[in-house]
């Protein structure tokens, strides 16, 4: 799946669902054990055009890591939500 190619919204960020971001997410789990560790997370920063991106992915992990394991599993993911918002240029919206 290509990086988040729908809708514009009227700020210039590409909107996409949480189930259209979750899909995507997956993507970079490399060794498909349903986590997303901070390389992967890394993987997915890079993807998205994304600066800086050891210093995002660890600031993503750090806020949606509720848990402490050094991962982001499925209860988490929307955690992810606010810093995929504020740093990969994208609005999820709710269908």
């Amino acid at each position: 799946m290509a990086f988040m190619k729908c809708c514009i919204s009227a700020d210039g960020k590409r909107m996409m669902s949480m189930e259209e971001f979750k899909r995507w997410l997956k993507q970079f789990d490399a060794d498909k054990d349903g986590k997303i560790s901070r390389a992967e997370l890394e993987n997915a920063v890079r993807a998205a055009g994304g600066w800086f991106v050891r210093r995002k992915a660890s600031r993503g992990l750090l806020s949606a890591d509720s848990n402490g394991n050094g991962f982001i599993d499925d209860s988490e993911i929307n955690s992810l939500v606010d810093f995929a918002q504020k740093h990969l240029g994208v609005r999820i919206i709710q269908l």
